[in-house]
């Protein structure tokens, strides 16, 4: 067995108890710290199969990106994690059956759909993303460019929910504000400098008018 085998081992292993820890853990925050350790050992496994540029790409968006938005969601939202558990184990049977079909299913396509992938071929002096990049935008350019419109249809969508009419909803008009001018917003207002007066009722009373009011 070579390093490369006892790396890939390792990496799998943690992987999988990460994940494990993922479902598990009754903690959010640390739930979302081994969602980031699984992500960062399939990386790892990516660098092994020489996929250097999907390895990068795996850690560069879902670690410094998407998992850090997460975690700090989840700090925010202070979840209930309590109220969340109420009925887990009434439905236990019915999504242990669903986990099974879906290993089963999994397992089907591992053992026959990856027998009949090429295996990749690499050209010396040509690197593993310059190589992607050119099957990407010649072979599979329409793929991409149908994924790109689905990607900015979902961005407009987002938009338009987000801006959508309500009753709290506060938009701001650009040209208004461009032309706003200082004394549309601000007005300075000269004043005397008044003095206060204390009042002859709110003083204290003396010693006479004391023993006159005991009276």
């Amino acid at each position: 067995m070579d390093v490369t085998s006892i790396l890939f081992y390792v990496f799998s292993a943690v992987l999988l108890a990460s994940a494990f820890m993922v479902v598990t853990s009754r903690n959010t925050v640390h739930a979302t710290l081994y969602l980031m350790l699984a992500f960062f050992q399939a990386s790892m496994v990516w660098m092994l199969l020489r996929a250097e540029f999907l390895a990068i790409t795996l850690v560069l968006v879902y670690l410094g990106a998407v998992m850090v938005l997460f975690l700090f969601v989840v700090m925010m939202l202070d979840i209930n994690t309590e109220g969340m558990r109420k009925g887990f184990w009434r439905n236990l049977p019915l999504a242990a059956a669903v986990g099974a079909l879906m290993a089963a299913e999994i397992a089907v396509v591992v053992n026959n759909g990856f027998a009949s992938v090429p295996q990749p071929t690499f050209v010396e002096g040509v690197s593993n993303t310059h190589a992607l990049g050119r099957l990407l935008y010649t072979e599979y350019l329409y793929p991409l460019e149908v994924a790109a419109v689905l990607l900015l249809v979902a961005i407009i969508a987002a938009i338009a929910l987000t801006l959508r009419g309500r009753k709290d909803t506060r938009n701001t008009v650009a040209s208004e504000q461009v032309k706003v001018r200082k004394s549309d917003r601000l007005r300075i207002v000269k004043m005397d400098a008044v003095v206060p007066v204390v009042a002859a009722a709110n003083a204290q009373p003396t010693s006479e008018q004391g023993q006159e009011q005991a009276k």
